[in-house]
């Protein structure tokens, strides 16, 4: 269960930047604060955010966006001094992916999004995942743009590394839904001044708890267990210890 100390940080301009801290496991131990964090994008940040990162400890930072995202929003911390940074898109290009998904109709559209890339982008999970392990001393901070789905995806690989409890890793992923309504409604907005269909926009929008509890019945069907998915995608036994060290050590 959650601890009382703050999950949220207060980022001015950035929604939805979370500590991965403060989760029990399931041996009694806690994961770790200041270490990991989780965010929607960073280039609405506003210039005195970059103090309050630097103060939480940030030291690298995993951009999952695509080439095009990230071109056309900047990620500030790009170029930042004493920051490593570090694009790792979880989807070249995420449209056509969508389109991909949007056409098999299926009462989840999440989840099939989540399959996509828990499976045909496993490459890019290993990349990301070795990059955190590898990581120098200071906090790592990874994101999307609306710290939902590709980050979602990340955390809850990460949590379950660090066997923090089933119930803890859902409402990790469901919390994001709140955090992140001014987004939902800017998005949506946008959709209808261009003409887009908002329905279907906000089938992809929604975070709700049973699309991860799937997700979690697809790894474990087929892994066997997170820990399970991350050595077929090809982690080593050593990258896996470092990202559980990473959560846990001096817990």
């Amino acid at each position: 269960m959650l601890t009382d100390h703050p999950r949220l940080l207060s980022v001015p301009g950035v929604l939805n930047l979370r500590d991965l801290g403060g989760y029990r496991t399931r041996r009694g131990y806690q994961t770790r604060w200041r270490s990991l964090y989780r965010g929607a994008g960073l280039h609405t940040m506003r210039p005195e955010g970059d103090a309050v990162l630097r103060d939480a400890g940030l030291r690298s930072v995993i951009d999952l966006r695509s080439h095009h995202e990230a071109l056309e929003e900047p990620n500030p911390l790009a170029i930042a001094p004493g920051v490593a940074y570090h694009p790792i898109p979880l989807f070249d290009d995420l449209a056509p992916t969508i389109k991909q998904v949007k056409a098999r109709n299926s009462d989840d559209l999440l989840l099939d999004l989540y399959m996509e890339a828990l499976n045909a982008q496993s490459g890019a999970v290993r990349a990301v995942l070795a990059t955190i392990a590898a990581a120098p001393e200071g906090a790592v901070l990874f994101h999307c743009t609306a710290g939902k789905d590709r980050t979602g995806i990340i955390a809850a690989l990460l949590l379950g590394a660090a066997d923090v409890e089933r119930d803890d890793i859902v409402a990790d992923y469901a919390q994001t839904g709140a955090n992140i309504v001014p987004l939902v409604e800017r998005l949506l907005a946008r959709t209808r001044a261009n003409g887009g269909d908002p329905v279907t926009h906000a089938r992809f929008l929604r975070c709700e708890a049973p699309t991860m509890e799937a997700m979690l019945d697809h790894i474990e069907r087929r892994h066997g267990s997170i820990s399970g998915y991350l050595a077929d995608i090809g982690l080593t036994v050593s990258d896996i210890e470092a990202l559980r060290d990473r959560l846990l050590a001096g817990a």
